[in-house]
């Protein structure tokens, strides 16, 4: 039961940021042993919506964020009708007394995190199981326990994840031993310079653009210094775009597809524009350090590998990437292993079926989409880990980066042909990945699949 003291502490406690934070804590007016069955309309709704935005700050697409909320709100006898955003929420809340609730909320920032939306499912499930039988301090316990979570990894370890992804990603785009090694210490100095902005609440569009820049001149540092030592041939300087694919938005990216396939217009375009801008930030800031330190893109050297090496050295990169992608979007190390294999397959599949069956691109994309969500449909009904967590990881890997950027540098150079061209050919590819994911889900997944 409340105290008198702590009536006082709930009250006059206004937040000073500028997306002011909701204080959860003064919705309650019923003792902390009250059901929440039983609790009022407004404290229903607060709960509620308080999931709804936790599951929502995890990156995760309106349908699931919609799909908690609705789950909850049937255990309390309530009917819900939300609309979401990228960082918002309106939603109305009815019960069988024909009285409603209202509330609008937003997060201050969009973000990614698999270890706190696997507790979130968990949360769900386990409230539904029990009928809501639980007492309100037990409630607010568990969601402050959750919201609290910290990332599972340190700055330093996230940069070891971007660049072990990275590291992979480079060899996917044919690069050799010195690509490999400049994007490994070009992508970690750059994820941890942007984390460190990250850290002091520094806004989005800083943060990608220092981070971009931080990982090209590491990478060109730490090529000139190979070149110096050792005479590395400078065309390997172009594997330089590797070490920035590390900012790749591939939540917003994926999730906007799904969500515009359900019609969930307002979250989708929202996601697609945040997406853009990301890459739009990111390629110009890539432009800006390739001409300032005079590197053009272009082809690298052929690796001369058999068919049979070459196939297991994608396997082994594809994993890796997978895996550090993985780790950065804060899943924990079985359930970014479980990427890791399901990424692995697929995407060495999809470069299988490009080099030695000549299929083209876009369709090879496709295919390989498909496999990863039919495969992480399979482990989440063996292992119980959320799907997203799963197919976005090993989606990112076939992400265009390189194609994007080429795109963008020749029309900064007004050469509108190849910059078409190059454009062209990532929005097919682009196109193709959530084109991929949205037939395996309509598959696999009988829920999502109808419109009610």
């Amino acid at each position: 039961m409340k105290t008198e003291s702590t009536e006082q502490e709930y009250q006059h406690h206004l937040s000073h940021h500028h997306h002011m934070r909701v204080q959860w804590e003064e919705f309650f007016q019923s003792d902390d042993e009250t059901k929440i069955k039983e609790a009022t309309l407004i404290e229903k709704g607060s709960i509620i919506s308080r999931v709804g935005m936790m599951i929502l700050s995890c990156g995760t697409g309106a349908w699931r964020v919609r799909d908690a909320m609705d789950t909850l709100a049937r255990t309390l006898d309530l009917t819900c009708s939300t609309d979401i955003g990228l960082i918002s929420i309106v939603c109305t809340y009815f019960d069988v007394d024909n009285q409603s609730y209202s509330q609008s909320l937003a997060l201050p920032t969009t973000g990614v995190n698999m270890a706190k939306l696997n507790e979130l499912e968990k949360f769900v499930r386990q409230f539904e199981a029990a009928g809501g039988d639980f007492e309100i301090k037990t409630v607010r316990r568990r969601l402050g326990e959750i919201e609290h979570m910290k990332g599972r990894y340190p700055l330093w370890g996230s940069s070891l994840a971007a660049a072990l992804a990275c590291g992979g990603f480079i060899f996917l785009l044919g690069g050799g031993l010195p690509e490999i090694i400049c994007s490994f210490i070009g992508a970690g100095l750059g994820q941890f310079a942007r984390g460190s902005l990250a850290k002091r609440r520094i806004t989005v569009a800083a943060t990608t653009a220092v981070g971009v820049a931080a990982a090209c001149l590491s990478y060109y540092l730490a090529f000139m210094l190979g070149h110096l030592l050792f005479n590395v041939d400078m065309i390997h300087m172009r594997g330089y775009i590797g070490a920035m694919l590390f900012v790749i938005p591939g939540f917003p990216f994926i999730t906007s597809g799904l969500d515009i396939a359900k019609l969930d217009m307002r979250s989708g375009l929202e996601r697609m524009a945040y997406a853009i801008l990301i890459i739009l930030i990111a390629t110009g800031t890539g432009c800006v350090m390739a001409t300032a330190l005079q590197i053009k893109p272009g082809d690298l050297p052929a690796l001369h590998l058999s068919k049979a090496i070459l196939t297991a050295c994608r396997l082994l990169a594809s994993f890796c990437g997978v895996f550090g992608f993985s780790l950065m979007f804060n899943s924990h190390r079985r359930m970014a292993a479980a990427a890791g294999l399901v990424g692995a397959i697929a995407n060495t599949m999809r470069l299988s079926l490009v080099d030695f069956a000549h299929f083209p691109a876009p369709l090879a994309a496709f295919l390989a989409a498909l496999l990863a969500g039919l495969l992480a449909g399979y482990v989440r009904e063996k292992v119980g880990y959320p799907r997203i967590a799963l197919t976005v990881p090993s989606i990112v890997i076939m992400v265009p980066g390189l194609y994007m950027y080429r795109g963008i540098f020749f029309l900064a150079l007004t050469n509108v042909g190849a910059g078409a061209t190059w454009m062209t050919e990532a929005l097919m590819l682009v196109m193709s990945l959530p084109a991929g994911l949205l037939t395996a889900r309509i598959l696999n997944d009988k829920k999502w699949r109808r419109v009610d």
